[in-house]
């Protein structure tokens, strides 16, 4: 990191166009930021002024990611769906793990992209994807849900739960096991993981085996006291948070609606076993914690993976901040510990 090239520091600059602009911090945790985390934010130019398209801040984050995600791991295979949604054709993507074979189905997790509603798709998490389907020898449904401004809530939510419910149905045909079905996603992904688990559970048809929850956002109703400690310094912002949920649920008598606050859900009795990887520093970490600590309350058992100093959305960029390597490892092994 003490000597980045002039294309990376482009790459950089583009991940903060991406992002509103940031005011003042008034938080501190407790441990410093890594100092690899440090250098990336030192490397960083200062954001660009003036409007920003949802098309030029998808770009932006796709051209980051190129530059920040490592080189991508082969894995067995790769194939690419179009699955029926309540609007139309919902593009997945089926990883199986180098170490896997079409001989016998295998567990699956299906993964929900982040980038706040708005910026991310198939592409820009594909190393995440590749590097856990590799870690557990199973397989990994990536899903390329409808994003806002164009198409706010529920479009996402109801793509997340469509895609999910296709990939039980057609367990057989994709050579995958339905009784080892999980669900996770970071950040914004997340927050549709943990809101799918939900839908599912109230249904009764489908039983899954557990929930990855990446810094996940589960209270878009900002009622909660977890804003007001990131300001500045850091990749995502109050400021910023605010931006996306806006975007992503425009009208604020939604935002207390389990469906994109599963927080706020009226009961979590008999959701799957939820693993957390939270970032110390993070907005979202505080919000994490609490989701974590209502399941365990309600009998559902919760780990939390707790990175004190990372910060939101260091698990995309493995390249610079290697401690992504560690959270795939953890996610692997909680997927593993489900699939017994």
């Amino acid at each position: 990191m003490k000597y980045l090239s002039a294309i990376f520091q482009f790459a950089l600059a583009m991940t903060f166009l991406a992002m509103p602009l940031q005011a003042q911090n008034a938080f501190t945790p407790a441990e410093p930021m890594d100092a690899d985390s440090a250098a990336y934010l030192r490397a960083l130019p200062s954001a660009a002024s003036g409007p920003q398209t949802p098309e030029m801040r998808r770009e932006a984050y796709r051209r980051a990611r190129l530059l920040t995600q490592p080189d991508l791991p082969q894995v067995y295979q790769i194939k690419e769906y179009q699955v029926p949604g309540p609007k139309g054709p919902i593009t997945v993507r089926l990883y199986r793990g180098a170490g896997s074979s079409l001989e016998a189905p295998l567990p699956v997790l299906v993964f929900f992209h982040g980038g706040g509603w708005l910026v991310g798709n198939l592409d820009t998490h594909d190393w995440i994807c590749r590097s856990i389907a590799n870690k557990t020898d199973a397989a990994v449904v990536s899903v390329e849900y409808r994003l806002a401004p164009e198409n706010p809530f529920p479009a996402a939510y109801e793509d997340a739960v469509a895609a999910t419910r296709w990939v039980v149905a057609n367990a057989a045909t994709l050579h995958l096991d339905p009784e080892h079905v999980s669900v996770g996603g970071d950040s914004a992904g997340g927050n549709l993981a943990a809101a799918t688990a939900l839908a599912l559970r109230n249904e009764g048809a489908t039983h899954l085996r557990s929930q990855i929850l990446i810094y996940p956002a589960v209270d878009l109703s900002l009622s909660g006291d977890y804003y007001g400690r990131f300001t500045k310094d850091v990749i995502l912002t109050d400021d910023a948070m605010r931006d996306y949920i806006e975007k992503y649920v425009p009208y604020a008598a939604l935002r207390k609606d389990w469906r994109v606050s599963p927080l706020l859900a009226p009961s979590l009795q008999s959701l799957p076993p939820a693993t957390f990887i939270l970032a110390g520093y993070d907005p979202l970490c505080a919000e994490g914690e609490a989701y974590a600590a209502r399941l365990q309350k309600e009998g559902v058992p919760a780990t939390v993976k707790l990175y004190p100093g990372q910060m939101h959305g260091f698990l995309s960029n493995a390249r610079i901040l290697p401690k992504a390597y560690q959270a795939i490892n953890e996610i692997a092994d909680a997927l593993k510990k489900s699939a017994e």
